[in-house]
């Protein structure tokens, strides 16, 4: 009779041995979450400043930020920023997905060059060159004069400067065009077939299927855009420095102004806590609307 062989772990078998195999990423987290989370709230109740003992003032941070008016004006850059942006990319998005859902030869190829522009789009050099592309006798003012129209003074106006920053950042639609792609895929076709036997067309065909298929994509889709949204700053920062009169100057830039331009250390971190609460509430409220509906 042969002999039952056992398998041995050669880790061990202690129950601590998961612990200790995950513990790298837990240090990580706590080196590089945890610690620089609570810190950023400690300092945030300092006066802190470079080469300057902190001066421990509670709450005085957070009181000045109720009567700061630049903290007014790049609020509402951001909301209008917002506005513009989320659900302009989120249609654009969805858009191009269900063209590159379409079945055809050599597909897999279009779908990796529109896809190109989110690898390219956060990279510093695009953003400078983006710069350009909307300068007094840059390439699009050049393409319009070709069509007839009239030069737009794309730095010089809030509107347009606002603008450059949303198209660059529509452009990029690559990452939310994948996931809202990956959930048409997933749809089963014989749903479309059956709605084409009872004679539903296109149009309507997406309302009732497509639509309803894809919602918690959607909404997951929309909390990533508007996240990244709230915390917009290399863009303005590199196009347009926040100009003309600071129309383009988010919150996150004026967080980095008070930091590193006015060396303001423990007013960044509580401007940064206000942004995140602000954040976190809005997310909160989308998530437990959108819960009540699916209920309903």
């Amino acid at each position: 009779m042969r002999k039952k062989t056992t398998y041995r772990n050669p880790v061990s078998t202690s129950k601590y041995t998961g612990l200790l195999l995950i513990s790298p990423f837990l240090i990580g987290v706590a080196a590089f979450f945890i610690y620089p989370f609570i810190s950023s709230f400690i300092m945030s109740l300092y006066n802190y400043r470079m080469n300057i003992t902190p001066d421990f003032i509670g709450i005085d941070n957070y009181k000045n930020i109720l009567s700061d008016k630049a903290v007014t004006e790049s609020f509402c850059v951001t909301l209008k920023y917002i506005f513009t942006l989320v659900p302009l990319k989120m249609i654009f998005s969805l858009c191009v997905a269900l063209i590159l859902n379409i079945e055809l030869k050599y597909m897999g190829v279009f779908r990796t060059i529109y896809y190109i522009p989110s690898t390219l789009g956060s990279n510093i050099a695009i953003i400078i060159l983006w710069r350009y592309l909307f300068t007094t006798d840059g390439l699009v003012n050049q393409v319009l004069g070709i069509t007839g129209l009239p030069a737009v003074s794309w730095y010089g106006e809030p509107v347009p400067a606002l603008w450059t920053i949303v198209l660059l950042r529509v452009w990029e639609f690559g990452s939310c065009m994948v996931i809202f792609l990956a959930a048409l895929r997933d749809i089963p076709k014989e749903q479309y077939e059956a709605a084409k036997v009872d004679g539903c067309g296109k149009v309507r065909a997406f309302f009732r299927i497509t639509l309803p298929a894809i919602k918690n994509v959607f909404i997951m889709n929309f909390i990533i855009q508007l996240i990244t949204a709230f915390q917009e700053f290399n863009a303005p920062f590199l196009i347009t420095g926040g100009n003309p009169l600071k129309k383009t100057y988010t919150f996150a830039m004026l967080i980095y102004d008070e930091a590193f331009a006015y060396n303001n250390f423990g007013y960044a971190n509580a401007l940064s806590w206000i942004l995140f609460t602000v954040t976190f509430i809005v997310i909160s409220i989308i998530l437990i609307l959108w819960n009540r509906l699916k209920k309903d």
